[in-house]
């Protein structure tokens, strides 16, 4: 695994479920994701990038197991969220086609990254 750098939000905005979402022009940086769904658009992004008025939930760090991963592969996710439940920590998690990213409030770094490394996971 490795940690992004940055400190990261997830916002929420509202959505039509009949339009195309937009990607907000200021959303950018190192790593961004964005969902939509009926009832919201949820993004993903650098804290520092989002504008004052957005509903926001930040503090978040990113953590990034190294891919590419085979879809065949099981229990990966479980594995991580069970440590880190144990350990207290609650987790955002997001997969991409290649891999899969956990975010954990960012005052609790220390904490993951050894009960993650007490379970033989290794970061760079």
């Amino acid at each position: 695994m490795t940690v992004l750098e940055g400190v990261f939000a997830i916002c929420r905005l509202p959505t039509d479920v009949n339009a195309s979402p937009v990607v907000p022009g200021w959303i950018g940086g190192i790593f961004w994701s964005i969902t939509h769904t009926a009832d919201e658009l949820s993004l993903i992004c650098l804290e520092e990038m989002v504008p004052e008025g957005v509903l926001r939930e930040g503090g978040y760090m990113v953590l990034k197991v190294l891919g590419p991963l085979s879809f065949s592969l099981t229990g990966i996710m479980a594995g991580i969220s069970s440590t880190l439940a144990d350990a207290g920590i609650s987790i955002f998690a997001l997969s991409t086609y290649d891999t899969d990213y956990i975010l954990i409030k960012a005052d609790q770094k220390d904490m993951a990254v050894e009960a993650l490394q007490k379970r033989g996971i290794i970061f760079v």
